[in-house]
């Protein structure tokens, strides 16, 4: 097995995931928050996806689809690279808003395509490339895609708890 089959695989998870946990959802499901200053379904979805997003995308040293594929647009944001969800209060949260999880899946489908394209591109020595040095020890490429997997895991799990709350009863995808 190469390197990079781990990381695909990891994100194949999260794709698989993303998808049980929207599916059949409606615009009010995706909206729903426990309180005031906790996260909806689709913020949450919209977050995970502008990480992958950010993160790959500068390890690839490409723009981002939030901005090339026109992706801020259809969700009403901002054309800013920034715009990934931290900092987020409740306001930045309810502005998430879609009519159905299919603009959240779509978005989700463009960033892992572009996602497949870079890994599949990457040798095991290129993911020892020191990405960022701010850190002890320093950040590699390989490092930096397990901690996209690991927030993105997080998220979708936050998401099918959330959607237990939503239909008040334990749903779990998996």
């Amino acid at each position: 097995m190469d390197c990079k089959d781990l990381v695909l695989d990891g994100l194949a998870r999260v794709e698989e995931s993303m998808q049980m946990t929207l599916d059949g959802l409606n615009g009010g499901q995706l909206a729903y928050r426990p309180a005031e200053h906790a996260n909806s379904i689709a913020w949450l979805a919209w977050h995970l996806t502008r990480v992958e997003d950010d993160h790959v995308s500068d390890l690839a040293g490409q723009p981002q689809a939030w901005l090339v594929l026109g992706w801020h647009a259809r969700f009403n944001r901002p054309a800013d690279k920034n715009d990934t969800g931290y900092g987020h209060g409740p306001a930045d949260v309810a502005s998430i808003q879609p009519e159905s999880p299919q603009v959240l899946l779509d978005y989700y489908a463009a960033v892992h395509q572009r996602s497949l394209d870079y890994l599949n591109g990457l040798s095991c020595q290129d993911m020892d490339r020191v990405v960022d040095t701010h850190w002890d020890p320093p950040v590699t490429v390989g490092v930096r895609l397990v901690s996209v997997i690991n927030d993105c895991t997080q998220h979708v799990a936050q998401m099918a708890y959330v959607r237990g709350l939503v239909e008040d009863r334990k749903w779990l995808p998996w």
